[in-house]
């Protein structure tokens, strides 16, 4: 099942993500569960939060995964959605 994760950062955390930004990139190429993923940015091309697609077997499985994440550990993100999708193209 495909989940869409979409996180949106915490006003002025723009530090908060770039400190922990490698560690984040690490995480998603550590395992076998994100599809896709990428920064959502603002309309100055700024990074405010996170599209990221999981490949998972249920979607707490997207929770967890979520859960580890170091955004997520640091506090970075002012919200997290899960949303089921469905790859069309």
């Amino acid at each position: 099942m495909l989940v869409a994760l979409i996180a949106r950062d915490k006003v002025a955390h723009v530090e908060v993500r770039k400190a922990n930004r490698a560690d984040h990139i690490d995480y998603l190429n550590s395992g076998t569960a994100v599809s896709q993923a990428g920064p959502l940015l603002s309309d100055e091309g700024e990074m405010i939060g996170s599209l990221i697609i999981l490949d998972v077997n249920v979607l707490e499985d997207a929770r967890a995964w979520s859960e580890n994440d170091p955004y997520v550990k640091a506090g970075l993100f002012e919200s997290v959605e899960f949303i089921l999708w469905n790859k069309v193209i």
